[in-house]
């Protein structure tokens, strides 16, 4: 079933974001991911079953894989492991939720690019740069990056983040940790992208939040989902024009045909839109991570049973 919104009576509401409905929890906040979908900064009426899912079980799996590279903030990703409060919401956080340390976050939104797509081709085609990072001469749609590149951006509120400099980072956040930042990412990017090629997918580009836990530097929110990151598939990959893709990208092609001002509300989707989205997450999902999500309660019921009973 298809979540739009927790309802958990007795947690205190931190705040709701496009997808995520967050709650304080003593110490920690407990973030869900719903299947709610935003296109062009509007949340869509139609959910995209099992993308809340997606998106909490591809972020643990990657926290895990670069925990000895940085350190993240997750306390858990297990029910069973929550304050004994939260268990009774098993229905709306199965699968979908983290128990997180509190951060004090960095303002700044840490964009690695390895292929010229999204605004970085529009700045780009306007002015030979992406970022203030000067590029080759030629470049088409798609093309890879010579090498990745850093390309920061402001974290808005509402409304679309807006591409910074390096220069303009270090004056919000100070030149030592705007470098760190860099190093880190780039150096998550470099290794996730070699991974995924792998498994036949291209990272064309991801962003990543950091923030800051007993004065070290953590990764938090998500990391490398189709949600923060532009997933192409590998076989279908053909510079100078736009992919094929893993992500939301979809649902933007079909909203494109209609005659929507891009302004609330947005349209409902048509079921086959929404399944074919969801398919395409849990496509993702299978190829990095080599497994499968049940995506049905009561497949995950009948195989805890028979694992219990042999």
């Amino acid at each position: 079933m298809a979540l739009m919104q927790t309802d958990l009576p007795g947690l205190k509401l931190h705040g709701r974001g496009k997808v995520r409905d967050i709650y304080e929890v003593g110490e920690y906040l407990l973030i869900v991911a719903t299947d709610r979908l935003s296109a062009f900064d509007v949340v869509l009426p139609t959910p995209i079953p099992n993308k809340g899912r997606v998106l909490t079980q591809m972020s643990s799996f990657w926290f895990d894989y670069f925990k000895e590279f940085v350190p993240n903030h997750v306390v858990s990703t297990k029910v069973d492991e929550y304050p004994n409060p939260l268990r009774q919401f098993r229905d709306q956080l199965e699968d979908r939720s983290m128990l997180v340390k509190r951060a004090i976050v960095f303002p700044v939104e840490c964009v690695a690019r390895g292929f010229l797509t999204g605004s970085g081709l529009k700045d780009y085609n306007r002015t030979g740069q992406v970022c203030g990072i000067p590029l080759p001469s030629g470049l088409r749609d798609s093309d890879r990056l010579p090498t990745p590149i850093f390309t920061p951006a402001t974290k808005e509120q509402s409304g679309h983040d807006i591409n910074i400099s390096e220069e303009v980072m270090a004056a919000t956040v100070g030149e030592e940790l705007t470098k760190e930042l860099k190093d880190l990412t780039l150096g998550i990017y470099s290794r996730a992208a070699s991974y995924a090629d792998e498994r036949g997918i291209i990272i064309a580009d991801t962003k990543f939040e950091f923030g800051k836990v007993d004065g070290k530097v953590i990764l938090i929110d998500e990391a490398l989902t189709p949600h923060s990151s532009r997933f192409w598939p590998r076989e279908a990959y053909t510079p100078g024009r736009p992919q094929q893709s893993f992500d939301k990208q979809y649902v933007r092609d079909y909203l494109e045909t209609l005659d929507w001002d891009k302004a609330p509300p947005g349209p409902s989707l048509p079921e086959e839109i929404a399944a074919r989205t969801s398919e395409k997450y849990l496509e993702a999902y299978r190829l990095l991570t080599g497994r499968e999500l049940i995506t049905n309660l009561a497949d995950q019921a009948r195989n805890s049973f028979e694992k219990t009973t042999g």
